[in-house]
């Protein structure tokens, strides 16, 4: 009885290991391929805010938002 206890509890934490591994994988794969912002909404995040970005700018930027994905 508490073999079988622990053999489900086992199982439970090894799926939960090996989805969170699969869920990660395909979540960064997903980003890499389709990026949440790209060059252009970030001249226009600048313009809007009151300035000309120069794209020395706006390469350090992207740069910057690779960096953390």
């Amino acid at each position: 009885m508490l073999h079988d206890i622990l053999l489900i509890l086992l199982g439970l934490v090894i799926g939960a290991i090996i989805g969170f591994v699969v869920a990660r994988t395909v979540t960064k794969k997903y980003l890499k391929k389709n990026p949440p912002i790209n060059e252009k909404m970030i001249e226009v995040m600048m313009s809007s805010m009151g300035r000309k970005p120069s794209q020395k700018q706006v390469n350090q930027v992207m740069k910057q938002m690779n960096k953390f994905m």
